[in-house]
């Protein structure tokens, strides 16, 4: 037990030098590496401490060298400003100097103007003296004197101007109105007041009559028509102002003659089958028309109206041919001119319109036509091109122009449109009265049929210029005060003549 203590203190006190043999060892190991480490650190502060003057050093050098360029550039730059000062301050003492040489030149014009305004006041009481005229006479006189002779020149120039102006519209005008109409050649047959039915022998005009003539009484009264049964062999001629009782006397007159059997009761009953198949015959015009010109998309009830114009006549020209002709020729027109032409043709073939129910209801065809076409729906453009082909209306839209200009050609074709003898001897004596009305007139010839006015003026009271204002002036009023189919051509002949006599 003893032992086993001495041995366990003789094994701690070895161990207990041999640790602290290896701390002293340690120790001085470990301060071995804090004087190496001093060393290195104090070694590498003095080679820091040395890059930092160096680099302080050439910073120095540096800044002391762009410190000498800014001084060279600044003192550069004030030599250059003392230079511009200096050659400011000559400039100013130069403008001085032009200055006061302006201000003696304006003194001496100042100087020079009063004297020429003095002379010229001097100049100006002795012209007023020696003309006796004040200077606001003389100024007045003068201003005149231009006027009249602007006046002159503007009038020759304005004549001038319209002449030109005149022929490049004719050719322009005759270029498209050629070219519509040669694609469009109608022909017109005028129509009758009469209608002529057959009869397959004159044996039958006794029938027709009836006993002491009750048939063709009953027929003449509920047809309103004429029936001429003595004149032409082997036919009645029904005649009639009234389209329409005409078409309706003929069908029921044929329709008799066929079936054979002539009665009051029977005439009465075709006489009703006749309106009632004039209904149709009506609707199937109106649709066809506005088919043939390639117009869609009209009411029912205006196609039935457009379609009543087959049985108006205009002058013994035909309506609703009238109107067909005046939408074929709009919507070429409106075609060469770049403008709508379905508005124009749409208003051309309604352009008439009104002339169907004119008796019928309170107005002129225009107001009527257009009440109509408000009615069923039609475009503002369509009712203003229709309104204004009468001229009531100004024209807003070129194919109002245009439906204007159609109708015009269609009534003014050779053989379109006739009129009863009194009618066309009353209106030559309007046209040649109204041209005698104005002052400087000679004398005034209808001729070409009315469709040329020709004047002769006074040569002593109507100058050259007075002689186209007249013929303006007189157009214009012969578009105001006149009805008339087609147009008219003014011409105003002044005439000088020098008689002498050798004896």
């Amino acid at each position: 037990m003893a032992v086993a203590s001495l041995a366990l203190m003789a094994g701690y006190a070895g161990r207990r030098y041999f640790v602290e043999g290896r701390i002293a060892r340690a120790e001085s190991a470990a301060a071995e590496i804090m004087r190496a480490a001093e060393r290195e650190a104090d070694s590498r502060r003095r080679e820091a401490l040395l890059e930092l003057r160096n680099e302080l050093q050439e910073r120095r050098q540096s800044a002391e060298h762009e410190l000498r360029e800014r001084r060279r550039e600044l003192q550069a730059i004030e030599g250059r400003l003392l230079q511009r000062e200096q050659s400011l301050d000559r400039r100013q003492g130069d403008l001085s100097q032009r200055e006061e040489r302006l201000q003696a030149a304006r003194s001496r014009v100042e100087e020079i103007h009063r004297e020429i305004e003095g002379v010229l006041e001097e100049q100006r009481k002795e012209l007023e003296r020696i003309a006796g005229l004040t200077r606001e006479e003389a100024r007045r006189q003068l201003f005149e004197q231009v006027e009249r002779d602007s006046q002159h020149e503007l009038a020759v120039r304005l004549n001038q101007l319209e002449a030109q102006a005149r022929q490049e519209a004719d050719r322009r005008a005759r270029s498209i109105i050629a070219l519509s109409i040669e694609r469009l050649a109608s022909e017109y047959v005028s129509e009758s007041t009469v209608s002529v039915v057959p009869l397959p022998s004159d044996d039958m005009k006794g029938r027709i009559i009836g006993r002491e003539g009750r048939n063709i009484r009953t027929l003449e009264t509920l047809t309103g028509v004429d029936l001429i049964v003595d004149d032409t062999p082997e036919a009645v001629i029904v005649s009639s102002f009234d389209p329409v009782r005409r078409e309706v006397a003929r069908i029921a007159l044929e329709r008799l003659v066929a079936d054979g059997r002539i009665h009051p009761a029977r005439i009465e009953e075709q006489v009703g089958k006749a309106w009632q198949a004039l209904d149709a015959v009506i609707q199937e015009a109106g649709e066809r028309a506005a088919f043939e010109v390639g117009v869609s998309g009209l009411a029912p009830e205006l196609v039935g109206i457009l379609g009543r114009l087959r049985f108006r006549t205009s002058y013994g020209q035909n309506v609703l041919q009238h109107s067909i002709e005046v939408a074929h020729l709009a919507g070429m027109m409106a075609a060469e001119l770049k403008a709508n032409a379905e508005v124009a043709r749409r208003a051309g073939l309604l352009h008439d319109v009104g002339k169907a129910v004119d008796h019928e209801m309170d107005g002129t065809h225009v107001q009527i036509g257009m009440e109509l076409l408000r009615r069923y729906h039609e475009s503002p453009e369509v009712i203003h091109a229709m309104a204004c082909h009468h001229g009531d209306y100004e024209p807003q839209t070129l194919e109002a122009s245009i439906v204007t200009a159609a109708d015009a050609l269609s009534a003014a074709r050779p053989g379109a449109r006739r009129e009863s003898l009194d009618q066309y001897i009353r209106r030559l004596e309007n046209l040649e009265a109204l041209a005698d009305s104005f002052d400087g007139v000679e004398k005034a010839y209808a001729i070409q049929a009315g469709r040329e006015i020709r004047i002769m003026v006074r040569p002593d009271a109507v100058d050259d210029l007075a002689a186209a204002r007249l013929a303006r002036e007189l157009a214009r009023r012969i578009e105001t005060e006149l009805h008339y189919p087609g147009q008219i051509k003014v011409t105003v002949i002044r005439e000088t003549r020098a008689v002498a006599v050798a004896r």
